[in-house]
């Protein structure tokens, strides 16, 4: 008999390597550090009244629970500012307020605690004469200044000169205020350049990581409504963190503000720089499935939300290939003829009726992460 020689399993290609991050200062934001080999975090803001100071707070506490490491608020008018100090002494993650058009809140934000400050300084009049104010409130408070340009406030003589938001216009624009603050001595700094087009971002991001070390703040402006802006920045955001271009990042979506965080951290997890927590693999369906399998997804989805051990749960929908399409699962189901076969790590365990399958999940989930696993880690 002749031999067949089995082709040997080919590796998984590599997460993307913390230490290819690329070198930065770092700054600290409230509890937190940012830059110079910190992890990345992830970043949301509310949608509340800055104003209206128990709402917000709320928000904040949302965001929290879904994993938002920094929070930011929007400071349009005097009456935010005079909430900042409640809303910064109460909030459990550090808080940035959000400053356009009036450079006095800047000084207020500092006052009153938050633990850095969002400055736009195409949409801030006069802001290069207030720099040296600015810079001295910062570095007498210990706080950092985010330099945040965005392409649809870019200072109207960086338009005129290249005629639009190009990469180099806001490279250009970012670089141009951090030297006004360097001339004053302030370095805690950290920058972003936003832009609407994920191309136009990239090469706006890889452009100022080569021209400066200051921690960058990954995002695109005006993302869209999910799965558009979910999309987008998910693309943008694997090119530049595999290059080792990104400090902190925010999914900017037309959606609740907890969709952003969620999206985040399943980006920076799918890229290995987040420890990984639940996660559910589930097949498109197809015309083998003999299951809803949509339905049956939502269905454990909803019953493991919380759940707060790092698991891989399957959710087939034939026998066919299940089990063996998704063996790296900790715990998966296959389904088929009104049955489920649970399996853990691609082996069968037990056949349970469709109506039980959620359940039969939970069961061997609690089995596999309680007391008695524990010191055996995580499966």
């Amino acid at each position: 008999m002749t031999a067949v020689h089995l082709p040997q399993p080919t590796a998984a290609p590599p997460a993307p390597d913390p230490a290819r991050r690329r070198p930065t200062r770092q700054v600290r934001v409230g509890d937190l550090l940012v830059g110079g080999g910190a992890p990345v975090t992830v970043q949301s803001m509310t949608t509340t009244p800055t104003a209206d100071i128990d709402a917000t707070l709320r928000q904040i506490a949302e965001l929290t629970a879904a994993g938002c490491d920094i929070v930011r608020v929007a400071v349009p008018s005097q009456d935010d500012a005079d909430a900042l100090a409640q809303i910064a002494a109460k909030s459990r993650i550090p808080v940035i307020a959000d400053i356009h058009f009036q450079p006095k809140y800047v000084f207020q934000a500092i006052d009153a605690g938050c633990a850095a400050v969002r400055v736009n300084p195409g949409n801030i009049m006069r802001f290069d004469d207030k720099v040296r104010e600015i810079a001295a409130a910062a570095s007498a408070a210990g706080i950092p200044i985010r330099i945040g340009v965005n392409a649809g406030s870019l200072d109207q003589r960086l338009l005129a000169r290249h005629g639009a938001a190009t990469p180099e216009a806001l490279t250009q624009s970012a670089l141009w205020e951090c030297a006004l603050f360097e001339e004053h001595g302030f370095t805690d700094l950290k920058i972003s350049v936003k832009h609407h087009d994920p191309l136009t971002m990239i090469a706006a991001y890889r452009l100022l990581a080569a021209r400066c070390d200051y921690p960058l703040h990954l995002g695109v402006t005006e993302a869209g409504p999910p799965p558009q802006g979910t999309i987008k920045s998910a693309t943008a955001f694997a090119i530049l963190l595999d290059e080792g271009i990104g400090d902190t990042i925010r999914v900017s979506l037309t959606a609740p503000p907890v969709e952003e965080v969620k999206a985040g951290i399943q980006i920076l997890q799918s890229l290995g720089l987040r420890p990984r927590q639940l996660e559910i693999v589930s097949c498109p369906s197809c015309g083998r499935a003999q299951v809803d399998v949509y339905r049956l997804t939502a269905r454990v989805q909803a019953a493991f939300d919380g759940f707060p051990h790092p698991l891989r749960v399957a959710v087939m929908g034939c026998v066919v290939n299940g089990p063996g399409e998704a063996r790296e699962a900790d715990l998966g189901v296959s389904c088929g003829n009104g049955k489920g076969q649970i399996f853990i790590r691609g082996e069968v365990v037990k056949t349970v009726p469709e109506a039980q399958i959620v359940d039969a999940l939970l069961e061997e989930a609690l089995s596999l992460t309680g007391p008695a696993n524990a010191q055996g880690g995580t499966p």
